[in-house]
């Protein structure tokens, strides 16, 4: 049986604490949604901040909601090269002793001493999708895509929980490394 799932390719984004959010755009400041995003409770943000590296500048940083513990930018690998820092590898919320930049808002800067990762690619399932593809929470499976650039993606971290929409995610740059785009079945490989 072929175990199919939806792919989705993530841009550069930054997720932010409310200590920083206060900071960068006012005290007691709320974020303007955009637009739902695929998994439920998480959209898009009309605000947008500058990430400043040691070597350069990358301007118009999507802002994504709702607010989190503490504030966590990810990035491809190009922009961590672009940006000047080395670019770690790291499961959404590991951000112990990865990089760190200075972020500009409109009301002021945050000087993040680190949070800046590559995100890992994962897949997001619910409950009752872990149960039909037989994964549990923290397992690590391979993905196949396909088409003239099928590739197989290996290392990836299945999360499940009660509140995820089925759906894997990598990076915009692997993502079109392999000819996929938003929606795209790709094969879970046990």
């Amino acid at each position: 049986m072929e175990l199919k799932l939806p792919i989705a390719l993530s841009n550069r984004h930054i997720h932010l604490g409310q200590e920083d959010l206060d900071v960068l755009f006012g005290k007691g400041y709320e974020l303007t949604q955009m637009k739902d995003l695929s998994q439920p409770g998480q959209y898009a943000c009309e605000e947008k901040v500058d990430i400043v590296g040691p070597k350069n500048t990358i301007k118009g940083v999507r802002v994504l909601g709702p607010t989190r513990s503490r504030t966590q930018l990810e990035v491809s690998i190009s922009d961590a090269f672009k940006l000047g820092v080395e670019p770690v590898i790291r499961n959404s919320g590991d951000v112990e002793g990865t990089p760190g930049a200075k972020i500009v808002g409109p009301k002021g800067e945050v000087e993040l001493e680190d949070g800046i990762i590559v995100a890992a690619r994962h897949i997001h399932m619910h409950t009752t999708d872990g149960e039909k593809f037989g994964v549990k929470d923290k397992d690590i499976v391979k993905i196949r895509t396909e088409g003239p650039r099928a590739v197989v993606f290996e290392n990836v971290l299945v999360r499940v929980d009660e509140s995820f929409a089925l759906e894997m995610h990598v990076d915009l740059e692997e993502g079109n490394a392999a000819g996929v785009k938003n929606g795209d079945l790709v094969e879970l490989i046990k």
